[in-house]
């Protein structure tokens, strides 16, 4: 099965009056990888700006731009077209062992150690040890229906700046930090787990033509032989709905625009998500 999917993403800035200059970076483009083809993406801003290119050292690509004349709110649009597929290849599964060797964490080092966001304390960590299984991967999916169960996935109780440790105290969250949850706890139990950032098309039955309003989504992957991908908002796999834009160690490595300037404060103008399906 594969889906075909438009998605339109704005978001950007506002001023409490002039800024005179700004330099940003937007990550809102999707990346073509196994499973995922980007077949068409363009990111255009307002005011306009020369746009340049590049990945950054997690494989985002990013868009970066300046403004060097005065303007009074900054509005960045991402238009790409996308084409998903089901993963019908069972993943390849690792022990223990194996996981624990030093090659594994060599090569995964930065996926295994906290973060200010995805940081959680020895109590929190103890809480599921009765999920351990006598594989890697099955611990995993079991930690992440854990988090699922436990912390109420509730709009607006968060903000960017929560941590896994704050948002499982409060035992509610946005999808961010689910994800922050489930990569800190797999990371405290020695497997590699990285943040992912995109879109999800919340409705599994759509039809041809069904276009959607969203927002940016993020779920986890976690590595037990290779990379896959899970959905804790939701309890599921990430597959044909979802689409992935940017990986990294947590929300900060992800950010879909940031940027620093010289002017007024400012406030965030808001993010405003359509997809539609094409096929």
């Amino acid at each position: 099965m594969s889906w075909r999917l438009r998605i339109r993403h704005v978001t950007g800035f506002t001023y409490d009056g002039t800024a005179h200059a700004s330099y940003n970076e937007a990550r809102m483009t999707p990346v073509s990888m196994p499973g995922q083809n980007t077949l068409y993406s363009h990111v255009e801003t307002h005011p306009a700006a020369t746009t340049w290119r590049y990945r950054d050292y997690w494989g985002t690509q990013v868009t970066s731009f300046d403004l060097q004349r005065a303007h009074q709110q900054l509005r960045v649009t991402a238009t790409s077209l996308v084409e998903t597929m089901v993963a019908e290849v069972a993943p390849q599964r690792v022990e223990w062992a194996t996981l624990r060797g030093e090659d594994v964490r060599d090569q995964h080092a930065e996926l295994l150690v906290a973060t200010k966001l995805t940081e959680v304390d020895d109590e929190l960590a103890a809480e599921v040890d009765n999920l351990m299984a006598a594989e890697p991967a099955d611990t995993a999916l079991r930690t992440a229906e854990w988090v699922h169960d436990t912390v109420a996935y509730v709009p607006g109780s968060t903000g960017v700046q929560t941590g896994a440790q704050e948002a499982w105290a409060l035992r509610k969250g946005v999808c961010q930090d689910l994800a922050h949850l489930t990569v800190g706890l797999l990371r405290a139990r020695g497997i590699p787990a990285r943040y992912v950032s995109g879109y999800l098309y919340p409705n599994r039955d759509a039809a041809v033509g069904d276009t959607v309003e969203g927002q940016s989504h993020a779920w986890v992957e976690w590595w037990c032989g290779e990379w896959f991908g899970y959905d804790p908002t939701n309890a599921v796999p990430a597959g044909h709905r979802h689409v992935v834009v940017a990986r990294g160690r947590d929300y900060a490595d992800v950010t879909p625009l940031k940027g620093v300037y010289h002017g007024a404060p400012a406030a965030h103008l808001g993010v405003t998500v359509e997809i539609t399906r094409l096929a």
